[in-house]
This record gives C-alpha cells, sequence and structure tokens, in this order.
C-alpha cells in the first residue's frame, strides 16, 4: 500500500468523504474554528465514519504546507486508477460500445504543454471535470504534478479526473492519432477560430502556458491549430481560462449535435 497524502480544505476533502470515505485516513480539524461551515463539514465527516483529529493551526500549517487549508487537513490512501492512458481509452472505448449509438460519447481530453503553475493545472482540472473531459495529459518535463496546493485549487477535481504524465509528449499524440482521436491545438498565429472548428468527434484539445504557447514540437504534431477570437488589448488568455472555452465549446457542439461550418 502506498504512503498517504495529504488533502486540504473543505471541496478536496469534502469530495473524497463522498466518493470515498474509506481511503480516509485521518482528519485534522481546528478545534477553535465554530464557525457553520466547520459544524456541517464535521457532522458530514461523522457521518461518514471518517476519524477526526483536533488539531492546532500550527500543525495543520506543517501537515498542508501551507496556510491555506481552512482549518481542515487529511490523510488519505491514493485512489486506484487506471495505470496507463492506454488502459483508460481502452475501457473508455469498451464502455461506450455497450451504449446504444445516441447515448455515446466520443473522447475528449485537455492536453497541457508546459502548465508547470500548481494552481493553474488545479484550476485546468476543475474546468476538466465540469466539461466532463476524460483526461488530462501533460509531459513529465516542464508539467506540474499533483500536490496538495493542486487538490486544494481543484476543489476535487484532482480525485475525479485522471491526470497522466508521459515521457515523450508528441509520441503520446501520434498514439492518440492512432485511435482517430483529432488533435487540435491552439496557436495566436492560427488562421481557424475554435468556433470554425468540428470538436464533436474524438478530440484531444492542446494548450501551452500562458505567453509561452505550445512547443514547436508539439505544435507540429498536431493535426490542426486553432485560435481563440482576441477582441481586447491583451494577448492571450490564462490557461486555464483559455481550456475552459475550448472545453465548454466541444460540449456545447456535442449537445447541439451538429458542428459549425468551417468556412
Amino acid at each position: 500500500m502506498s504512503a498517504p497524502k495529504i488533502l486540504f480544505g473543505f471541496h478536496a476533502i469534502g469530495v473524497r468523504m463522498r466518493t470515498a470515505p474509506g481511503s480516509i485516513v485521518e482528519v485534522h480539524f481546528d478545534n477553535t474554528r465554530r464557525d457553520a461551515r466547520m459544524r456541517q463539514f464535521l457532522e458530514r465527516a461523522q457521518a461518514s465514519g471518517v476519524r477526526l483529529a483536533e488539531s492546532d493551526g500550527l500543525r495543520l500549517s506543517r501537515l498542508a504546507g501551507n496556510h491555506a487549508h481552512q482549518g481542515v487537513v487529511a490523510r488519505v490512501q491514493a485512489l486506484e486508477r487506471s495505470h496507463s492512458l492506454d488502459e483508460l481509452l481502452e475501457q473508455l472505448e469498451a464502455a461506450q460500445e455497450a451504449l446504444p449509438l445516441a447515448q455515446r460519447t466520443a473522447p475528449l481530453l485537455l492536453v497541457l504543454d508546459g502548465v508547470t503553475d500548481p494552481h493553474n493545472l488545479g484550476a485546468c482540472l476543475r474546468v476538466a471535470d465540469g466539461a466532463g473531459a476524460h483526461a488530462v495529459i501533460a509531459p513529465k518535463d516542464h508539467a506540474a504534478g499533483i500536490n496538495a496546493t493542486v487538490a486544494k485549487v481543484a476543489s476535487g477535481a484532482a480525485e475525479s479526473v485522471p491526470y497522466f504524465m508521459v515521457t515523450n509528449l508528441a509520441r503520446t499524440l501520434g498514439e492518440l492519432k492512432e485511435r482517430s482521436i483529432w488533435i487540435i491545438g491552439t496557436g495566436d498565429s492560427a488562421t481557424q477560430t475554435l468556433y470554425q472548428t468540428d470538436l464533436t468527434g474524438p478530440v484531444a484539445l492542446v494548450l501551452g502556458a500562458e505567453g509561452a504557447g505550445l512547443r514547436q514540437l508539439t505544435s507540429k504534431t498536431c493535426d490542426a491549430l486553432v485560435q481563440i477570437p482576441m477582441r481586447g488589448a491583451v494577448e492571450s488568455l490564462n490557461v486555464s481560462v483559455a481550456s475552459g472555452i475550448c472545453l465548454y465549446e466541444a460540449v456545447r457542439q456535442r449537445q447541439a449535435g451538429a458542428a459549425p461550418p468551417l468556412s
């Protein structure tokens, strides 16, 4: 069994209590905080059978590694997930084949190239969860890993969205192409906009860090590049905002059941 890891904040721990309470080793809480939010949290924890431990602010900060814990820190066991992106896609394909055609959903993946800030990664995971993306993919180098800060910002999405860090991003994108997944990158120099692009089929949306954008090899590996129209003075959007725009455009198109004109 792997060593317990740390979650902190009401949202992140609350999601784990709802989805896998048995994986929580213990929850440390600020014994001086007695507001309604803390009382409700402790009632849910007790109802879930979670072990509670009173702690002071100093201990909580040491456990969390910062002061943003909101008075609650949990030691939890890692959840079992698909061991690889291939395994996830195979499971997804098998699950879709078991459904009637009208209920099937094409794979929707978010690929992050060079996103090293844990706050940005957490926000991207949160929007990926909201849009129903099947996974988030990033290179092992030039990328943030999952840590307590990411989990806090993600508000539970770090627990629900598979996050795969791959050795060679360009090779992984090539393998996705072999599975008939269309690779759509974003870039300011693209001549086609996001809203002119068909996102109803299997697609991986590839975004780079704000300012730097996609690395050259990643950009060359994409099947197509699109841009998000910018009408104001700023030149770029935060990567989590851009991820939300791209993912929810895919959601909009899929719910509408028709792709936009490619003119």
